[in-house]
């Protein structure tokens, strides 16, 4: 834990303060007692009670303390202490003590997971503690904080003891904990029953004004306070000089060198959240002014959207706090964006049920939204704009759970990112953030999509139609070359265009009933419908798309109609594409102009729904490993570079044994000499490679098939003179023939966290760039391997035999665990893997490590 500490959520959505105690927290553990009643007294300290307590404060706040405590703070003042006192044998005494005020709120729990979770990375293996029978509060809490409990009674006291050990029961545990107090945080945000507009103003033009009338036009039905010093009476509305106590929104729209004072007053008043609307702070450079906002907001437990931001809007409860120029349309997507002109274009062509802009995203962000919109009932589509992550594997967990229930789209701006290496890896110049950023999609279900346009189509579809429960597709329409081009786009898109069953339909003699089922230009609006409800009925296909081309037959509104009229009782999924208009039929059956475009949103929506209906992979028992001793030989190399480097060939080697992956021996040399007894050791043929190149096929730093000594010492020799100074040495391995060359690799992003690559190998590697990734712990190699183009070739292509897959697999998922154990290995190239039928083997090995700070446990509940 940071020294400074961070902000957490309560149960009840207030904001406490989490950091590890300091001797001088003693004053105020004190008046902690103080409060305290004599029950709790007793009850923690037994019959000691609050002489006991204070002589136990001054015990941890003076020298020679040896445990590990944590102190919790809300509205300025500290109101809780917890701590565990290591003893022998890895267990260590657990003792906690919380304000009466807090009671109920969930602080203990939270502070008990924490001190769990660093128990556990420090070594201790069980947490005890004498628990009075009659604390029943204490027990249950304990019982219900996710990790194993046994307890023993004697003499009117419980001695519990608690397993430190993180299990998946308590990371679900802390997952619902979390979600019940993000859900109670934005309830009196995004659902307010009273609002304040701080700097309305009379002048129309103003933001003040516009806000203040969209409120009122909107139809809000709760109280809504102006406020402005200045006057009495705005849009038909009594003034006030200050926010009233107990606001639950205050929207602020006043001059930034104004807002921290505002941002004051409404703490002062029991404001719940604040909508700063104001320019001017970190996108402007003001880091420093919106950090001060964001701690006066966090010390009052108010969440902050924005700063400049346009507003929020939630039409199911007839709030419009927003300076938009049209009131949004009700609807059931939901919809974020972090730029406020997107937002604005968005909520043209969308229907919503809430609107958040989040402006410079200093609080509340998508990982929050996310949280308070999965259980919201008017929603039923969740599409973000984002520009950054703040906290990127955190929100491919809430989104993946998010996703089983309600699908989330995503546009992510800024796909042409450098990664900013000068010199990197095969796998580091592939895996760059934004490929970062689809493996963390593509594992949580989310729906990426590349721009605002395509997010439109899709979160159409997905709001107005049924999932497909297939990739069978049935064309129909009245154009013949529309209805081709849709299916080579199905195609394209790995969608089936089947063969449909004979006398399926009945139609006019010129019509060509396959499929696509072209019912010719001549086709009325009758024929058009009955051909939909045919097979909409049909269970020869999943899905029906209509491809009409007007004016031709009845014209456009006579066969929207009848499409309007034959999908009314479908429980297919049905869309159209009517050329060169966009929009909805009937409020429920979406229309795009161009066939390709009908397609592209469908099969985004197949895939996920493919995804949606797959079991969740559960988390595998991670492989053995000596994770210590990688540990130590990571840290050895940073005491020695303490700005990183790559690992020697015998380091690089010693690390990945650690973790069970074996690389072929290899022996180091730096003389000809050297290089020829090097081959008489591992036996002829041999390989010799240079060391110091980081490409070194690229600079003639391979030999392969060395037969004779006289050959070894030749390579060396012409090998030296190429590189000159850049090669430090060489290594000889035992040549190695046959098999199938593959790639096995990693980086670790400060931000995203590790990430795996497989892929095909060799001097190939780039050049084909066939590659596969995913976000640790793989869950899923086999068919992570399965998805390359040259996957062929390991399962026996053109009478070759199969190789030993399984092998590479359990390979995958080693390099995995060793990612995900040190985020200092910044880089991870095995390049080639040969597998051949026996098995895998390593012949080289490239490892990166960097200085970097330890992430902070995926269970500690924490804000950004």
């Amino acid at each position: 834990m940071p020294d400074e500490g961070y902000d957490v959520l309560l149960r009840d959505g207030g904001i406490a303060h989490v950091r590890p105690l300091r001797p001088a927290d003693r004053e105020g553990l004190h008046e902690l007692v103080d409060r305290s009643s004599e029950r709790s007294a007793y009850l923690r300290f037994f019959t000691g009670g609050r002489n006991t307590a204070h002589a136990y404060i001054d015990r941890i706040t003076g020298d020679g303390y040896d445990g590990r405590a944590r102190v919790a703070g809300l509205h300025g003042r500290l109101v809780a202490i917890a701590e565990y006192i290591p003893m022998e044998a890895g267990r260590a005494d657990l003792g906690i003590l919380l304000d009466d005020a807090v009671h109920g709120h969930g602080l203990g729990t939270l502070l008990l997971e924490h001190l769990a979770v660093d128990a556990a990375e420090h070594g201790i293996r069980e947490l005890v503690a004498d628990v009075l029978a009659e604390n029943r509060p204490m027990t249950q809490v304990l019982r219900d904080l996710g990790l194993k409990v046994e307890q023993s009674f004697e003499g009117g006291t419980l001695h519990v003891s608690v397993a430190a050990e993180p299990t998946p029961r308590l990371m679900a545990a802390i997952e619902a904990r979390d979600h019940e107090a993000e859900r109670a945080s934005l309830a009196r945000v995004l659902a307010p029953r009273s609002v304040a507009v701080i700097g309305a103003s009379r002048d129309e033009h103003a933001i003040g004004h516009q806000v203040l009338r969209n409120l009122v036009d909107g139809g809000f039905c709760g109280p809504i306070h102006p406020v402005n010093p200045n006057a009495s009476e705005i849009a038909g509305l009594a003034c006030h000089p200050k926010v009233p106590d107990g606001v639950d929104l205050a929207v602020v729209a006043v001059p930034a060198r104004q807002v921290l004072d505002v941002a004051r007053d409404c703490a002062a008043a029991g404001v719940a959240g604040l909508v700063v609307l104001t320019s001017g702070f970190a996108e402007a450079g003001q880091r420093a002014a919106e950090s001060e906002l964001l701690q006066v907001c966090r010390t009052a437990g108010m969440r902050l959207i924005g700063p400049n931001c346009l507003g929020v809007v939630n039409t199911g409860a007839w709030l419009n706090a927003s300076f938009l120029p049209h009131r949004p349309v009700r609807g059931c997507v939901a919809l974020m964006s972090q730029s406020g002109a997107v937002g604005a274009a968005l909520l043209d062509r969308l229907d919503v049920s809430s609107f958040v802009s989040v402006g410079n995203k200093a609080d509340v962000s998508s990982n929050d939204l996310l949280e308070y919109w999965e259980d919201d009932d008017d929603t039923c589509v969740i599409a973000l704009y984002l520009e950054s992550f703040g906290n990127p594997r955190k929100f491919a967990r809430i989104a993946r759970r998010v996703g089983k229930r309600k699908p989330v789209l995503l546009v992510k701006s800024g796909r042409g990112e450098a990664g900013g290496r000068a010199v990197r890896s095969h796998t580091a110049a592939a895996a760059t953030p934004d490929v970062a950023v689809d493996a963390l999609t593509r594992a949580a279900g989310v729906i990426r999509l590349d721009s605002v346009h395509e997010l439109i189509d899709v979160a159409k579809l997905l709001a107005a139609q049924p999932l497909p429960t297939g990739r069978r597709v049935a064309i129909v329409g009245n154009s013949g070359g529309p209805q081709a081009m849709a299916a080579d786009a199905c195609e394209a898109h790995g969608l089936v265009v089947p063969e449909l069953p004979s006398g399926l339909l009945e139609a006019r003699a010129a019509a060509a009933l396959g499929n696509p089922m072209d019912l010719t230009a001549d086709a009325t609006a009758a024929e058009i419908g009955a051909a939909v409800e045919v097979l909409a009925a049909s269970s020869a296909v999943d899905v029906v798309l209509v491809v009409y081309t007007p004016p031709f037959g009845d014209g456009l509104d006579a066969t929207r109609q009848a499409i309007a009229d034959a999908t009314k009782t479908a429980a297919k999924t049905v869309l159209t594409c009517v050329v060169g208009h966009d929009g909805l039929i009937d409020g429920r059956v979406p229309s795009y102009a161009f066939p390709e475009q009908a397609v592209q949103a469908l099969a985004h929506v197949v895939r996920y729904a493919e995804w949606r209906s797959r079991p969740v992979e559960p988390v595998p028992v991670p492989p053995p490993a000596d994770e210590k001793t990688a540990r130590e030989i990571v840290k050895a190399e940073l005491a020695a570079h303490p700005d990183g480097g790559w690992l020697s060939p015998a380091d690089a080697a010693r690390l990945l044994g650690c973790y069970g992956v074996t690389p072929v021996e290899s022996v180091d040399v730096d003389s000809p000499e050297a290089a020829a007894a090097a081959a008489s050791r591992v036996g002829l043929p041999v390989v010799l490679k240079a060391t110091g190149p980081l490409h070194k096929s690229e600079v003639g730093g391979v030999r392969l098939n060395l037969q004779t000594l006289d050959e070894v010492r030749q390579a060396y020799h012409d090998m030296s003179a190429r590189i000159g100074a850049d090669m430090t040495g060489a290594i000889v391995q035992h040549m190695l023939y046959g098999g199938v060359e593959i790639i096995v690799g990693g980086v670790n992003y400060p931000a995203f966290g590790p990430l795996v690559m497989v892929g095909m190998g060799g001097v190939l590697a780039d050049l084909l760039a066939d590659r596969a990734f995913r976000v640790p712990p793989v869950v899923d190699a086999i068919a992570m391997i399965n998805e390359l183009r040259c996957a062929p070739l390991l399962h026996g292509y053109r009478g070759s035999s199969p190789v030993d897959v399984s092998a590479l697999a359990d390979q995958v998922v080693r390099i995995s665990r060793l990612l995900e154990d040190l985020p200092q290995v910044a880089e991870l190239d095995l390049n080639p893997v040969i597998v051949t039928t026996e098995g895998t083997a390593t012949v080289d090995a490239r490892i990166r490590v960097a200085p970097c700070e330890r992430p902070l446990s995926q269970l500690l509940r924490r804000m950004r």
